[in-house]
């Protein structure tokens, strides 16, 4: 960069043109320009035309005039440096342009220098940084947002890659590092990146080649990121390439659009090479004085030219400044210039680095310009604090061959719309993919069919597909001895797919495996991403691990782990009625009716005749009253609120319990039962047996990595033949295998049986690259063959076996469990235990209440036991003969016979009365 500083000031020195002074009533704003491009040559005018509008009015400027030198850079960034640095010695307060990014980058650190702003609407580089280069200001939207526009048009359409064709320059470059960015952000990708020499170096040898390349890949979607010479020529080299016909689609930038409205008609040749591409037009909204001024513009070009958006741009650029200016002037600033005090230090030799100026007033003026808010011909002109446009927008446009057809619009706020931005401003933003719409469009080939954006190149390149080379289940996937043949489950159904592909694929299996055990799995999905193998077939579980490296398609056949046992046939027997209930559920039960009998004799011993009587008919009324209520049959009535509350929960669990008991007998005595320790994953887990697995599956990584079972539990088996005799023989208890595997195995083994569920959920597919359309394609072939009825024949070709008749006896019901009423139980116990806790604190109050208190000093000073001896006296006696009791003692204490009756009436009165009270606060509180 300091090498091309010093040669452009030493050009500055030693060039004849400076301009010397310039008069002091006139504000300079230079202009940098290829005017033989389309966008150099529309803007020449506008700018002009602004220039005279200007001009016109003297209270712009307070009569001042606005003088803006053009200065043609021809292709050359060169010959631009050379322009910028004569403007530096002309007082020049703005400079409009550069064209393109390649000199707006070295540009722009001259105008930091000498403070002098720069406004460019064609160099849109994403890349040039407010941050970094404070004085450029691009006042049209940069390729951050075409880039944008043109991702969110690729998803729309369900495109997966695109192939990017650009010119080799800054802002080509940087554009298609944008749009890969923004293809990313939604699932999408750039393939390939075309690279051609920079506009207008491009050569047809250049363009074929690379043309070439892309014919042999397998995108068709390619987006075309250039100006208009190279881009035309490309379009051109297509055609002659068959390019441009079904199939392909080509999104061009800006640059086609300002072809189309600036060389009106095209040569029929141009024409017929662009038909059915799409581009972006920057979007101007519809006004008066856009209108006005495209009436005018036929006059100012002399029909020379035919106007593009960016001639508008260039218009509104000039009358930028001008406004910039009248509100600078009218703050009261002055224009003037100074030395810059760091070139005068590099004083020496012939260099006269004194001439460059730097615009005092620029830091201001720049400050001004950024503030802009006025309305022009683009419409609104504001910036965003980015300084990006407000609300940036692009027209889309599909060429077709009366000329073209606006399809849609694109904007920041809205996305893809049909209607346009400026309706939807005053509505809240909507992204979402349902409000996304576009019209339709002619496509390459003149078709309005939607292209895939994907094929199968026929190039002569054969699509290699690995298959395991197994030695066990062959009838999923095997080859035939001496040849190349392969067949199968899974070959049938990848050959059934790939003939309903609408495209050819050529192809050919590659064995991969020793042949002597079954390969992993794991290992052959890998190759894949070592690019040894396009895609991989055969019985592949689509797993986690898999899927972060490779792609599948639609699972083609439902899977999942499952446990298989050895079983033995249990036979009827006399003691066949205690089958249905594990001896613990046994045991539980006959406590439980023990605890129940026992809680209800208590709650009723003390008011109700049919628990009373002798200890021995006590003990006979309990054991009797607990197992009668099995059937329902106690004859027994309950008298209390607290017994009635655990004998109807009581009889709630039998009747559970009875009707599981029923209903589990039932089905072992009527359905043959096959047995096993083994009940499920969940025994095997608790368990320290050793557990088989087939050589390659990716069982050993679940059972290991995700149930946490020791490795050294863990048994490989490489046949079905080795899964009968390991367990046959005892060496592992169950073997845990993929369920189409164990199909297969059980149908020939009836010894075995599958116990519990499928643990895990999976299916089979086929595996391609990341991202790969024949993925897509080959999951709705599956789908295809699924709804057609093909995918069950060929299931039924290869998989169905004759089932043994012990497979459709397995167990349909295991013994219950304690688990499985273990909430009954709590619930029943919970219950006694808070009756019984309520019975005693109540019995316990009474008791303290109407315990008689001795007036013998030595009786109170008695030990516990006596006390706890009168409580349990008071508990075990019925509440009338307690009465009585209580009567008679205190009759006895009283001085006389007189007062002894009375009294001992009315205390037997009380106690009997103050019981009843409390009976009945009990039975309340409870209901």
């Amino acid at each position: 960069m300091n090498l091309v500083w010093l040669v452009s000031s030493f050009i500055v020195c030693i060039s004849p043109f400076s301009q010397g002074a310039v008069s002091p009533g006139a504000v300079n704003v230079g202009a940098i320009f290829t005017f033989k491009t389309i966008n150099g040559r529309v803007a020449r005018i506008a700018m002009k035309a602004a220039e005279d509008d200007i001009n016109s009015d003297p209270s712009i400027l307070g009569g001042r005039k606005l003088s803006i030198t053009m200065h043609d850079s021809n292709f050359s960034g060169f010959l631009g440096i050379v322009g910028a640095l004569q403007f530096m010695e002309t007082d020049t307060v703005a400079i409009i342009g550069p064209q393109n990014a390649v000199m707006a980058h070295v540009l722009s650190h001259l105008a930091n220098e000498l403070h002098v702003p720069m406004l460019s609407f064609t160099a849109l580089d994403p890349t040039l940084s407010p941050l970094q280069y404070p004085y450029f200001i691009q006042t049209a939207p940069n390729d951050l947002f075409q880039m944008t526009a043109i991702a969110e048009m690729v998803s729309y359409y369900g495109w997966a890659e695109v192939i990017a064709v650009y010119s080799d320059d800054d802002q080509s470059r940087n554009g298609i590092t944008t749009l890969g960015d923004k293809l990313s952000e939604r699932r999408c990708k750039i393939s390939y990146k075309g690279a051609l020499p920079p506009d207008p170096l491009a050569n047809r040898t250049n363009v074929q080649d690379e043309l070439v390349k892309i014919l042999r890949m397998e995108p068709r979607v390619i987006v075309l990121h250039t100006f208009s010479r190279t881009g035309l020529l490309v379009f051109d080299v297509a055609q002659s390439l068959g390019m441009m016909e079904n199939g392909f689609v080509w999104i061009a930038t800006t640059w086609l659009s300002t072809v189309l409205d600036s060389n009106s008609p095209l040569p029929v040749e141009t024409a017929n090479s662009i038909q059915g591409a799409l581009t972006l037009r920057p979007h101007t909204p519809d006004s008066k004085r856009k209108r006005d001024f495209v009436s005018r513009w036929n006059k100012l070009s002399n029909g020379s030219i035919g106007l593009n958006p960016y001639g508008l741009y260039a218009y509104d650029t000039v009358w930028m400044i001008a406004n910039a200016m009248k509100v600078f002037l009218d703050y009261g600033n002055t224009i003037s210039f100074s030395n810059d005090s760091k070139l005068s230090g590099l004083g020496g030799g012939t260099l006269n680095l004194g001439a460059l100026s730097v615009f005092d007033g620029g830091k201001q003026f720049l400050k001004i310009l950024l503030q802009t808010n006025m309305t022009g011909l683009t419409g609104p002109i504001q910036f965003s604090h980015d300084r990006s446009p407000l609300y940036p927008s692009y027209d889309i446009i599909n060429v077709i061959e009366t000329g073209y057809q606006q399809i849609g619009y694109w904007s920041n706020y809205s996305g893809l719309s049909v209607v346009p931005p400026e309706t939807l401003y005053g509505q809240p933003a909507n992204h979402s993919s349902s409000s996304q719409h576009l019209f339709s469009v002619v496509w390459p080939g003149g078709v309005t069919a939607k292209p895939r954006g994907w094929v199968f190149p026929d190039n002569g390149r054969q699509l290699k597909v690995g298959i395991p080379n197994r030695v066990s289940y062959r009838d999923f996937v095997s080859t035939v001895n001496g040849t190349d043949l392969v067949q199968g489950y899974c070959i049938d159904v990848f050959l059934a797919a790939i003939k309903l592909l609408p495209y050819a694929v050529p192809y050919k299996f590659i064995p991969f495996g020793d042949g002597h055990k079954n390969p992993s799995y794991s290992d052959l999905a890998n190759q894949i991403t070592q690019g040894v193998f396009d895609a991989v077939i055969g019985d592949i579980a689509i797993v986690t691990n898999r899927t972060r490296v490779v792609d599948f398609t639609q699972p083609y056949i439902e899977s999942g782990l499952v446990v298989v046992a050895p079983v033995k046939k249990s036979n009827s027997n006399a003691w066949a009625f205690l089958r249905p209930f594990t001896p613990l559920m046994w045991g539980v039960t006959a406590v439980f009716f023990l605890v129940v009998g026992a809680v209800v004799w208590i709650l009723e011993h003390r008011i109700n005749d049919d628990f009373r009587g002798p200890p021995k008919k006590q003990v006979v009324t309990i054991l009797w009253f607990s197992f009668s209520t099995m059937f329902f049959a106690h004859r027994e009535n309950t008298v209390s609120t607290l017994g009635r509350l655990v004998l109807i929960i009581w009889l709630f669990v039998v009747m559970i319990v009875n009707s599981s008991y029923t209903a589990s007998l039932t089905s072992i005595l009527t359905v043959q039962q096959l047995s096993s320790p083994i009940r499920g994953i969940d025994t095997l887990i608790t368990s320290n047996d050793h557990i088989g697995f087939q050589v390659g599956s990716f069982a050993q990584n679940y059972l290991n990595e995700e149930l946490s079972i020791a490795k050294t539990r863990l048994v490989a088996l490489g046949s079905p033949e080795e899964y009968a005799k390991a367990l046959a023989n005892g060496t592992v208890a169950a073997i845990v295998d993929e369920r189409p595997y164990v199909d297969l195995f059980l149908s020939e083994h009836c010894e075995f049986s599958i116990r519990g569920q499928e643990f895990t959920k999976s299916g089979w597919g086929f595996a391609f690259p990341r991202d790969s359309p024949l993925a897509i394609d080959m999951s709705t072939a599956i789908l295809s063959l699924s709804e057609n009825g093909d995918l069950q024949k060929i299931n039924d070709k290869w998989l169905t076996r004759k089932v043994c008749n012990s497979q459709s006896s397995e167990s349909g019901s295991e013994q219950l469990q304690l688990q499985s009423f273990q909430g009954l139980f709590l619930i029943c116990g919970i219950a006694c235990f808070l009756a019984l806790l309520i019975y005693f604190c109540n019995i316990l109050r009474q008791f303290i209440r109407y315990l008689p208190e001795d007036s013998d000093p030595s009786i109170r000073g008695s030990s516990h036991s006596r006390r706890l001896q009168t409580f349990l006296s008071f508990a075990d006696d019925k509440v009338d003969e307690w009465k009585s009791k209580s009567k008679r003692k205190r009759g006895n204490e009283l001085p006389n016979g007189h007062a002894r009756e009375d009294e001992s009436v009315d205390g037997s009165e009380r106690i009997q009365r103050d019981i009843s009270q409390e009976r009945h606060k009990s039975d309340g509180w409870l209901r």
